[in-house]
């Protein structure tokens, strides 16, 4: 654990993800809640909180608060939003039982140690009907079908936090665990949440010249590049 925090803490890990795949996921919240009763939505895990600076803008008048482990990543969020620190742990999170309308969760589970654990604190902060929005890379992505075939390990899985190893890119980026559109479906559902919706969104990491290829999968989300859920917390 100590070295997954020190991991975090260094700037120069990245905590941001792509425009489109965030401006998608508020836009799929923002048509949920009713515009006209403004509602507190958490971005946990919000990284340096340009993500949620963009989603804000689309979530006007809701209220966004960034939320996230790592103090570095706090201190640049400041300058978007307000921040609070929080773990996913029993109780971490520094809210009452029920106190969001919606919860932004975008590619944080992928580096959990203990997702379960996380989505049921999600869950208590969470009002009964509160929405969840959470996205996370696909390991089923098109483009990781043609890898494994050929015996490549795909994008966003790692075998180490030191370096890459057996497949495409360069970053290190601290993926635990990779979920296909049914796995997610199944471990929503597991965790007390109905799942609403599973769509697709684009990798900004993608090369230019497949870039078309990979906008055109979001039609299927189970091909796309990025899971995008909207659920729903049950009872």
């Amino acid at each position: 654990m100590s070295e997954l925090r020190d991991f975090y803490e260094n700037p120069t890990v990245p905590v941001a993800s792509g425009d489109a795949r965030t401006l998608r996921q508020a836009r799929m919240l923002a048509a949920a809640l009713d515009p006209g009763t403004p509602a507190t939505v958490l971005d946990i895990g919000c990284g340096d909180g340009s993500a949620a600076a963009t989603a804000a803008r689309t979530l006007a008048p809701h209220r966004v608060v960034g939320v996230d482990w790592s103090q570095d990543a706090l201190r640049r969020a400041h300058r978007h939003l307000d921040v609070v620190r929080g773990e996913l742990t029993d109780g971490g999170l520094p809210f009452a039982d029920g106190a969001a309308d919606a919860v932004l969760f975008s590619e944080v589970i992928e580096h959990l140690v203990d997702p379960d654990s996380a989505l049921d604190e999600l869950r208590r902060v969470l009002r009964p009907g509160g929405h969840l929005m959470l996205s996370t890379p696909n390991l089923a992505a098109w483009y990781n079908r043609g890898l494994l075939l050929a015996g490549v390990q795909p994008v966003f899985s790692e075998v180490s936090l030191r370096g890459i190893h057996g497949r495409p890119g360069s970053e290190v980026v601290g993926h635990l665990r990779l979920y296909t559109a049914r796995a997610l479906r199944s471990l929503l559902a597991a965790s007390g949440y109905e799942v609403v919706r599973v769509a697709g969104a684009p990798f900004h990491g993608v090369p230019g010249p497949l870039r078309p290829l990979d906008r055109l999968a979001c039609a299927v989300p189970s091909a796309s590049s990025i899971l995008l859920a909207h659920a729903i917390r049950r009872g």
